[in-house]
């Protein structure tokens, strides 16, 4: 099943243009897949090198320019798949960036470990860097059609959005997810040697899945799993680079009652999340509907910010005194708030104390029945 990713028109305006082409984002979201599409489009001859093929990697280590220019013979575009693999993978892409102009560069990499502290380094100035995220209801209504994704929003909610699940019914989906799950933590993690206690990892996933839409303090986590909480904030910093999860920061502008150090984190699939829990109950014997829905759309809006170029910052609100707000933009000088509801029937308050702050935001209530606007590429 091809379903067109919008993240490929981006990289293609951006063809022939002297830069290095850089697709990050999790495993098995359909990176190598875009990057086969689009340059098999063009017709050139084109050179794969993978990283996680061990003779390839082998080859490539510390590998000298008339070595690479060797490898690369008559070939008119490169791609460097699986980049954080490679031993010095900033140092090799920027030797071919500056001395071998004429060809066209793709990188792929399913962590930051490695590749963008080294690509942030050695190719300033040289790279346009692309976040591939699991597929979008947006891409999904593009494929086949808006009601019929819109009457999978309780599947999406369950099971996610990453490709190889889909098109799936639910026990295969969940056999999928359990995979997937497993090699998210570990696979880059481990190779890299940066988890040195992986029955921790799954503690603090578990963790993190049961805080879903709650504040997260490490103090608090360590207590949960049996760590300290600067190994927590380690292993929390290296699942964000690996593309598991993400922080949301807590805005504030110095008001005296406002969080200023608060962090919430979220999963970049709902079904990942589910997975780790081991808890695929329909929405109706749930009682975490509300983090659920609350993650969706956080990720779906993270999604469409990349997309569509959207610059701007992201948080929650939060006071002293329990005073909410799920999520805030902050975007050309201007403030969005939105509140989240599941139910479109259940009446809601927007806090009183972030108006009177906050007098110019624009503030609008999200829930199922008017979602689509929030998700889209398109809207606002």
């Amino acid at each position: 099943m091809l379903i067109e990713r919008l993240q490929g028109k981006n990289i293609g305006n951006w063809m022939d243009k002297g830069k290095a082409l850089v697709v990050i984002g999790p495993r098995q979201v359909g990176k190598t897949t875009l990057v086969r599409q689009i340059s098999q489009s063009l017709g050139r001859k084109t050179l794969w090198l993978t990283g996680d093929d061990p003779q390839t990697r082998a080859m490539l280590d510390n590998v000298s320019l008339g070595r690479m220019q060797t490898i690369i013979g008559q070939n008119e575009v490169l791609v460097v798949d699986e980049a954080q693999r490679f031993t010095n993978a900033g140092l090799m892409l920027k030797l071919i960036t500056d001395h071998i102009p004429n060809i066209q560069l793709f990188v792929t990499g399913s962590s930051s470990l490695d590749i963008a502290s080294q690509t942030k380094e050695n190719l300033t100035g040289r790279k346009i860097e692309f976040h591939l995220y699991p597929i979008s209801f947006a891409e999904m209504c593009a494929h086949h059609g808006y009601l019929r994704e819109r009457s999978l929003l309780e599947h999406r909610l369950l099971y996610g959005y990453y490709p190889e699940v889909v098109a799936q019914d639910p026990p295969q989906a969940q056999k999928i997810l359990a995979d997937l799950s497993d090699g998210l933590m570990y696979k880059d993690l481990l190779t890299l040697d940066q988890i040195k206690k992986p029955s921790l990892l799954v503690k603090l996933l578990q963790a993190l899945a049961l805080q879903l839409g709650s504040e997260v303090r490490y103090y608090e986590l360590a207590q949960t799993i049996g760590a300290d909480p600067v190994t927590v904030e380690r292993y929390i910093d290296l699942l964000e680079q690996s593309f598991v999860v993400f922080r949301l920061p807590s805005f504030s502008r110095n008001a005296r009652n406002e969080l200023k150090k608060g962090k919430k984190i979220y999963f970049y699939d709902n079904g990942i999340r589910n997975a780790i829990l081991k808890n695929f109950a329909p929405l109706e014997l749930r009682n975490d509907i509300g983090a659920l829905w609350e993650n969706f759309l956080i990720a779906e809006r993270t999604k469409r910010n990349a997309y569509s170029d959207h610059a701007c910052n992201s948080f929650f609100w939060r006071t002293t005194t329990q005073q909410e707000v799920d999520y805030v933009e902050e975007a050309n000088g201007m403030l969005y708030a939105f509140e989240f509801k599941w139910n479109p029937n259940k009446s809601g308050s927007f806090p009183k104390s972030f108006s009177e702050l906050y007098p110019n935001s624009q503030i609008a209530f999200v829930d199922r029945d008017n979602f689509e606007q929030f998700v889209n590429p398109m809207g606002r």
